[in-house]
């Protein structure tokens, strides 16, 4: 039997390709061969579970798998739009055994009193987000300061234990036992008996997301029902010293104050499935991060060289190889996701570690590369409501992990081996990871202090200010007075990223923290070549200076980038490009473009003095009469209201340079078509917090399930990650366009310079890092 009589998607059936099965779906749809074959417990899915579903991302997204008895979905916009509403999609069988276990195993759980009840990962609303909200406080990233050191002691400790050996297993040797001993701290926990919680901790996981045999189910079960033991005794110490540290015992104090939000089944509950969360992700993380790494050596340098790059690179690696590889949910009515029809009581088994490598959402998804600038959009945390709390308890502790490697043992490689995992559908980790490394090549040999270096740690998801790269000047050229031109290149000499007219890149002026942008004015067909002019001003912020000063031909730079913010529409009739002074360095790449494309254009250019104007015998050599030339010595000025007096039909203007041209320039387009002036900013004052004539205001974050106030002194960007959550950012001066939120409702105090007055309008759409609510309330989709 073939498909091709079944239109693809037709009245919500998911079949669109390939031969048949005799299977059928619940729904009566015929099951194609591959999702008759798919089988989360072979190795396949094992080894690389985006790879073994490959297939189905690129032709069947969402299909139904006999043998589980479960719907696949495996697209990231799918999978997030589940994540989104938690209430049509029950995280109710989150927990569930994927594989029923038998009747002697059952039994033997009830003999031990087993009664593990919903938790934060798999309980319903109203129930959920109450007891959510009493118990996020110790996650945020501020409360989670005060683990740094103990983290980075263990860390130091246990690489001390085999630096000199040249050969260790990682998994065995320091990244199962850390993360376990973190995960006890933070839940306040007794540290005895590590070996025995390790067992109950894989016994819980086969359990729960494992096919145990049937000889094997009575064994597991015996190790389940004595961690339940175990946990119901260690909540029993707990209670005698409520005030001691550990976040189960902020639980047991917010019960007295929230009894029927925290109860006793609850924490006995949490008890448990706490260890398992905080410790077990985390060390399969860890070890998925550092095998990742070792197969790619060069990247693996760039980050020894660099561990400016480890925030990004932890992020990089949760994306392409995290140790999340599955979530499950429960349909509660009938849906339909993606255009297929899902019926109440179907179970979903959605496939995170696919979305991850989805290339409709991540750009060249395959390819591993830690200065991806969307990497932390990565769903292996989940999304939503039901986000995994100890996010950045784990971010943490693999920062710490890595900048530890790659400083003490940068000689590192893998060593010859198979890798294993303990098969489950949601759970991944490589068993062991041998890794080996010359002794006498360790840096600490020749350099004794540097066991005792530390990066600092970003608690948080990562800014943009850490995944900079590096260049190379090639060339320091003036190109008019106080003006030069810096040709930049890879140090290695790969390619570097294309870019767009418009485009421009932030350049780190001696340090990150004196970051500036510059637009590229070169030849965005020319690959590997960034050109930037620089205007000296002395009365700048210092980054102009730093420039004119100290760089030079040879030296190497840190860039981040190329953004476009500022991008040309290539199917216009006709484009108006205005600038002024050192405007004219994106204006200049985006009327080359025109000029490549046959498009009908204008170019108006206007200084103070000639010698003062960059690039213009070459503007004049490319462009020659569309080249109109305004130099305020000369008695020349660019008469902008004459110029922009009607509307041309189709045409566009494109401006850039000081503040006060723009702004005279939105005078004189007031009676042309919204959208036809787009600007291009390097300054704002707009973004400037006082406090004093602030207001606060309620922010409701819609997909979480939050209520965020921001007080008159805090920004929209602080106060969403004083609450856990993630949100990107770089310039933090509305100036970049990183930090776009969307907005469902309430009146946006827009203070950006990226948005266009339509889109401002719109009021769908805001900048974190600035803008704020007119008064009340805004509702967010975050």
């Amino acid at each position: 039997m073939s498909d091709t009589a079944i239109p693809p998607h037709a009245s919500g059936c998911p079949v669109a390709h390939g031969p048949l099965s005799s299977e059928r779906t619940p729904t009566g749809c015929p099951v194609s061969e591959r999702a008759a074959g798919f089988d989360p417990f072979e190795d396949g899915y094992q080894q690389d579970p985006p790879e073994y579903v490959r297939w189905a991302r690129e032709k069947e997204p969402i299909f139904f798998s006999p043998k589980l008895g479960y719907w696949v979905i495996t697209r990231y916009d799918d999978i997030k739009a589940v994540f989104r509403d938690n209430i049509t999609f029950s995280p109710s069988n989150a927990l569930e055994k994927i594989t029923p276990t038998g009747d002697e195993a059952n039994a033997v759980l009830a003999s031990y009193g087993f009664a593990l009840n919903r938790t934060l990962v798999n309980e319903d609303e109203p129930a959920h987000m109450p007891r959510r909200r009493v118990l996020m406080d110790p996650f945020t990233p501020e409360a989670l300061k005060h683990h740094e050191p103990m983290v980075r002691e263990l860390a130091r400790s246990y690489v001390d234990r085999f630096i000199d050996d040249g050969k260790a297993d990682l998994v065995d040797q320091m990244l199962w036992e850390i993360p376990l001993t973190v995960a006890l701290h933070f839940l306040g926990v007794p540290e005895e008996d590590m070996d025995t919680l390790r067992k109950y901790s894989i016994a819980h996981t086969v359990n729960t997301w494992g096919r145990p045999k049937p000889e094997e189910q009575v064994a597991v079960a015996h190790a389940v029902g004595n961690f339940w033991q175990y946990a119901g005794k260690v909540l029993e110490k707990m209670r005698q010293d409520p005030d001691a540290p550990g976040w189960m015992q902020y639980g047991i104090r917010k019960q007295k104050l929230h009894p029927e939000v925290v109860t006793d089944s609850y924490l006995h509950s949490m008890m448990m499935a706490g260890i398992v969360a905080a410790h077990e992700t985390t060390a399969n993380a860890t070890a998925n991060a550092m095998k990742l790494l070792l197969q790619h050596p060069q990247v693996w340098r760039e980050l020894c060289e660099d561990p400016g790059l480890i925030p990004n690179a932890v992020e990089e690696c949760l994306r392409h190889n995290g140790s999340v590889a599955a979530w499950r949910r429960l349909v509660t009515r009938d849906t339909q996701v993606g255009g297929v029809d899902l019926p109440a009581g179907s179970r979903l088994l959605i496939v995170t570690s696919s979305a991850n490598h989805d290339e409709a959402h991540f750009s060249d998804a395959d390819l591993f590369d830690i200065r991806r600038d969307n990497a932390s959009d990565h769903l292996t945390f989940g999304y939503g409501s039901h986000q995994c709390m100890g996010k950045n308890l784990a971010r943490m502790e693999m920062q710490i992990f890595l900048e530890e490697f790659t400083r003490r043992l940068p000689h590192m490689r893998l060593s010859q081996q198979r890798f294993s995992y303990v098969p489950n559908t949601s759970f991944r980790g490589p068993e062991h990871l041998w890794v080996e490394w010359d002794p006498a090549a360790n840096p600490e040999r020749s350099s004794p202090k540097l066991r005792d270096v530390q990066v600092p740690v970003r608690i948080g998801e990562p800014s943009r200010h850490a995944i900079a790269r590096p260049v190379v000047v090639e060339r320091v050229t003036p190109v008019a007075e106080g003006i030069v031109k810096l040709r930049l290149v890879s140090p290695d000499g790969k390619p570097l990223p294309r870019w767009t007219a418009g485009s421009h890149i932030d350049v780190e002026c001696g340090t990150p923290e004196l970051s500036r942008q510059y637009s590229l004015c070169g030849d965005p067909d020319q690959a590997g070549v960034l050109e930037i002019a620089v205007l000296h001003e002395p009365e700048g912020r210092g980054g102009s200076a730093w420039v004119h000063a100290q760089v030079k031909a040879g030296d190497r730079l840190r860039i981040r980038g190329p953004r476009n913010h500022f991008r040309l529409d290539e199917s216009l009739p006709k484009a108006i490009f205005v600038a002024g002074g050192i405007g004219i360095t994106p204006v200049s790449a985006m009327a080359r473009r025109a000029k490549a494309l046959g498009m009908d254009y204008e170019l108006h250019y206007s200084g103070r003095s000639r010698r003062r104007m960059a690039f213009l015998d070459e503007l004049a050599a490319l462009h020659g009469e569309r080249l109109h030339v305004y130099a305020r010595d000369e008695g020349r000025r660019c008469d902008l209201p004459a110029l922009l007096a009607e509307p041309v039909a189709g045409a566009q203007v494109y401006a850039c340079g000081p503040l006060r041209m723009l702004e005279a320039l939105e005078g004189c387009c007031a009676a042309w078509p919204e959208g036809a002036l787009r600007v291009e900013h390097f300054e704002s004052t707009l973004a400037t917090l006082d406090p004093a004539r602030e207001h606060a205001f309620e922010v409701e974050l819609k997909d979480s399930g939050l209520v965020v106030i921001v007080p008159p002194e805090q920004t929209l960007l602080s106060a969403l990650r004083a609450a856990n959550v993630d949100v990107q950012s770089d310039c933090e001066e509305g100036l970049c366009g990183s930090c776009e939120v969307r907005v469902l409702s309430g009146r946006v105090d827009h203070r950006d310079v990226v948005l266009t007055r339509s889109e401002r309008e719109a009021n769908n759409k805001m900048m974190a890092c600035c803008s704020r609510a007119c008064e009340g309330r805004l509702v967010l989709e975050l």
